[in-house]
């Protein structure tokens, strides 16, 4: 069987793999960046406006694939400064509800295309 995969209109790969792939009951969102948005907005240095440029990828994925925010129960977040970690995740705290998915947040070196913030996640369909 071939591997159902989603891709997002408004985002570009910076490398050979799907934004999202299909795996039945889960669907596991590639790490979106703000700097992969098909925009010529300069997004260097705003930790707060990268944040949400990489969940409006991710929710274009999820609606792809006939998801929403709801569906959602792990997500990876990457930054290159924990210094930024207050203005991620006040933004990130606007883009789910209560219960939240469960979340891990770790600093890396670098990001591709120098990002600030890289955003992973998994969704589950409802039975």
């Amino acid at each position: 069987m071939a591997r159902k995969a989603y891709n997002i209109k408004g985002a570009t790969a910076s490398g050979p793999y799907s934004h999202a792939v299909d795996a039945g009951d889960l669907v596991y969102l590639s790490g979106q960046t703000a700097m992969n948005s098909v925009s010529e907005n300069n997004m260097a240095g705003d930790i707060g406006f990268q944040t949400k440029q990489c969940f409006t990828h991710l929710f274009e994925a999820l609606e792809a694939a006939n998801l929403t925010p709801d569906d959602v129960v792990k997500v990876n977040v990457y930054l290159t400064d924990m210094n930024n970690f207050s203005a991620m995740n006040e933004v990130y705290a606007t883009q789910f509800s209560e219960p939240f998915p469960a979340r891990t947040c770790v600093a890396v070196l670098a990001l591709p295309l120098g990002a600030d913030v890289e955003i992973e996640m998994i969704a589950k369909r409802s039975n």
